[in-house]
């Protein structure tokens, strides 16, 4: 008897001891240590098994709607997000997110909250769904600010996301405001002083770039440009991208004019000529160039030479020399500047023309602004023509239309007035056949017919 006991009691252990080991610590801690070497070197097709791996482990350790997932859920949609697969970035983050919903409020819950949040929303403007990201954004810089304080750091990162949909929404003044947050939270925890602000600073001026605010963006990239100059030695290399700022500014307002609000309103521009000066908005300033040969020279002074960065800037030089005219100069720096590109193989961006001045006729979508969208429609006219040497455009024809002749006529008229930079092959300025070019203008909808007005009723007199 006693045996026969120790024989059942031996069979109904059996299940157990084939069961899966518990799962403790140390063995999740060895899989993060995997996954995080192969992150950070940036090879995510390695991580993406340690990063499953971390996340079944987590669930065999604690249960499948435990909030210790969170992390693990979502570094494994920060990995799928690298490698490009936003589909299943998104459902990690998401289930990150639900997770955390699931518990309900409270300052710790909704700190967790951010990561998740913040991960969606990138993905989510990876996948230009721009109004999703927004949404997941915006909150999780509410929880930032209610958790961490108004001007805390951290938030960062997740604003300028949040920007970026503004913009690509069309929603400029939420931009405008986040975009002046941004920067006060920057210099609130940096100070004016700290190199760190250089990003900050360059960021806000092309906010001000793009909204036709020349002088506010130049007064930017100036003190961008002082923060650097003081720190001197090889740092200079930081010069360069604030002294690019400072000629593009002129380069924009040369080609779309200055905002006089903003002239009126603003201190005077510390890079203007004299007033007696014959620089005008007629021609580019010089000191737009001289910014740029600085940079230039910063460049070639620095040991190795950034011959990536050099050649964007000599391309910069080459443009602007081509827009006041200096054809001969302009085909000497981009000849260069395919020089350095070619150096480190990244010539594709001389590789065809690119359009440097161009207005739109009247009827585009760029200078017509309905007050009621509702009654216009957006039609295009779809053209060809040849980019000569010189970045001068000829021989241009319609290849379709659904717009009016004289809609056309103003689109061709426009085209002959354009400047393209020229292709750039073996570092010689070439004429380009077969360019393409759609405008995209708008057309109002016809007026619904109006209905003809109801015959007059009759009636009719009953018989005596």
């Amino acid at each position: 008897m006693r045996i026969a006991r120790l024989i059942l009691v031996s069979l109904m252990l059996c299940p157990l001891a084939r069961s899966a080991p518990a799962v403790d610590d140390a063995q999740r801690e060895l899989v993060y240590k995997e996954f995080r070497a192969a992150f950070d070197a940036k090879q995510y097709s390695t991580a993406l098994p340690s990063a499953e791996k971390l996340v079944a482990l987590t669930e065999q350790q604690y249960g499948a709607d435990h909030v210790a997932l969170v992390n693990p859920l979502s570094n494994l949609g920060t990995v799928y997000y690298r490698m490009e697969n936003y589909a299943s970035a998104e459902i990690h983050f998401q289930r990150a997110v639900r997770l955390l919903e699931a518990k309900g409020g409270g300052g710790g819950v909704d700190h967790q909250l951010i990561r998740p949040l913040h991960g969606l929303g990138e993905t989510w403007f990876a996948a230009q769904q721009y109004s999703e990201a927004a949404a997941a954004l915006k909150r999780a810089i509410d929880i930032s600010r209610n958790s961490d304080g108004l001007f805390n750091v951290e938030q960062l990162p997740i604003l300028t996301t949040l920007i970026d949909s503004y913009i690509a929404l069309g929603r400029r003044s939420d931009a405008d405001k986040e975009q002046q947050y941004a920067f006060r939270v920057a210099e609130s925890n940096f100070g004016p002083k700290d190199l760190r602000l250089l990003e900050p600073l360059d960021r806000y001026a092309r906010w001000f770039e793009s909204d036709g605010r020349y002088l506010s963006a130049r007064a930017l990239h100036s003190r961008g440009l002082q923060l650097a100059e003081e720190v001197g030695g090889p740092a200079r290399l930081r010069t360069v991208t604030p002294l690019r700022g400072i000629a593009r500014t002129y380069y924009l307002e040369f080609l779309f004019g200055a905002d006089k609000k903003e002239e009126s309103a603003l201190e005077p521009d510390p890079f203007a000529l004299p007033s007696n000066s014959s620089n005008s908005v007629s021609r580019l300033n010089p000191d737009g160039e001289k910014a740029l040969r600085l940079a230039i020279a910063a460049l070639t002074k620095s040991t190795p030479v950034d011959q990536h960065l050099r050649g964007d800037t000599l391309i910069d030089l080459g443009d602007w020399y081509l827009v006041s005219g200096e054809q001969a100069k302009a085909k000497d720096i981009y000849h260069l500047a395919w020089l350095d590109l070619a150096a480190v193989q990244s010539t594709r961006r001389l590789a065809a023309p690119r359009q440097l001045v161009y207005r739109p006729p009247l009827g585009s979508v760029a200078r017509v602004h309905p007050s009621k969208p509702a009654e216009w429609e957006e039609k295009t006219a779809e053209m060809s023509f040849q980019v000569t040497s010189v970045g001068t455009v000829t021989d241009i024809k319609l290849i379709k239309a659904n717009v009016s002749e004289s809609l056309v006529k103003g689109v061709t008229l426009a085209l002959h007035k354009s400047l393209y930079a020229p292709r750039i092959e073996a570092g010689v300025a070439e004429a380009t056949n077969d360019v393409r070019f759609v405008e995209h203008l708008l057309v109002r909808k016809p007026s619904a017919p109006t209905p003809a007005p109801a015959a007059p009723a009759t009636t009719t007199k009953p018989n005596a």
